[in-house]
């Protein structure tokens, strides 16, 4: 067990590093001065060159990923050029916004994709499974921030079902302590319902299309996961037993799949933790993925690298979840 966790504590470190001096270096040679974006574009020219020695871009790169290396170590990640502030502290503020939409939105996903997945496996080409595969092509085709824009068309300004952009609506903001920056937590907490019942109405909608979007993927993973087990000798022995068609799908060919769906799921929802951009984009989320690319049209490089560590150790935490979840669910997966 020693030997398993050293091995793997060493495999994060190593993707991490990779990751952050990948990305520094891509970030670089962008075609984007952080400096003009400090100074602005009518400084003199002494200026410049001050801010640009004081952030050590005279230095050759390897110093700069160095010196960025030691103040990592010492648990700093800089300030954002964009705020002004320590980029932890940004992190911390917006990303409870995006930990929300997509915590709803992996819910929805998982929550109708599994069933539809199975149900197309068990309908093979019968109606049913063409119409789930036709849903399932069109979530997962369709571009994300076209679905955006039509649902607010239809669901906002023709309908009036649901709430526009942003979190809540302007004469609510700020009623509510943050205390875990979830705003359906804290309104509840406060007992707040109406500001919970209006987050609740603008959180629906881009959940939904996010939610939409995973159930295609999730549904497509499970539909041909369930068909490589439903052509199993044990599904025709258990078929032959007597079992009704409910006992065979849940009891015996689902469970022989939890170990694989788990790693699709685990894999979805951090793709909606750090690629919700273009939804937020859209909604006017104020979550993890508008700073992100926020930074990264500024050229602030110290928010994009702390986001981009965030997104790494996301993954590489939900993979660690997958393998500990895998010993619960598969216990020969112990040996």
């Amino acid at each position: 067990m020693a030997r398993r966790v050293s091995r793997r504590v060493i495999q994060v470190a190593i993707t991490l590093f990779g990751l952050l001096l990948l990305t520094f270096f891509i970030g670089r040679v962008m075609p984007i001065d952080p400096v003009l974006a400090i100074v602005g574009p009518d400084a003199d020219h002494s200026t410049y060159q001050q801010v640009y020695h004081q952030l050590g871009f005279d230095k050759p790169l390897w110093a700069q990923f160095g010196l960025y290396l030691n103040t990592l170590l010492h648990g700093d990640l800089g300030n954002a050029l964009l705020t002004g502030k320590p980029v932890v502290d940004d992190i911390l503020r917006v990303f409870p916004a995006t930990l929300e939409l997509a915590t709803l939105a992996i819910i929805i996903g998982t929550g109708l994709g599994i069933p539809l997945g199975v149900l197309a496996a068990a309908k093979r080409n019968s109606l049913a499974d063409y119409v789930v595969r036709i849903i399932s092509l069109a979530g997962y085709s369709t571009p994300i921030f076209w679905v955006g824009m039509m649902g607010l068309l239809v669901f906002y300004a023709w309908l009036g079902w649901v709430g526009g952009a942003g979190r809540v609506e302007l004469s609510l903001d700020g009623q509510v302590t943050s205390r875990s920056g979830l705003l359906l937590v804290d309104s509840l907490l406060e007992g707040n319902w109406t500001v919970f019942r209006n987050a609740l109405n603008h959180l629906i909608l881009p959940a939904s299309l996010l939610g939409f979007h995973s159930m295609a993927y999730i549904s497509r993973m499970t539909r041909s996961f369930m068909l490589a087990q439903l052509s199993q000798e044990f599904i025709i022995t258990a078929r032959v037993k007597g079992l009704n068609e409910w006992q065979v799908l849940w009891q015996h060919a689902f469970r022989n799949i939890l170990v694989q769906l788990l790693t699709v799921v685990a894999l979805a929802y951090g793709s909606l933790l750090e690629g919700a951009v273009l939804i937020e984009t859209v909604f006017s989320w104020p979550g993890f993925g508008s700073y992100l690319t926020g930074s990264l049209l500024l050229g602030d490089m110290n928010a994009v690298m702390g986001c981009v560590l965030v997104v790494g150790v996301i993954f590489v935490m939900l993979n660690l979840l997958s393998d500990l979840l895998y010993q619960v669910f598969d216990p020969r997966t112990k040996a």
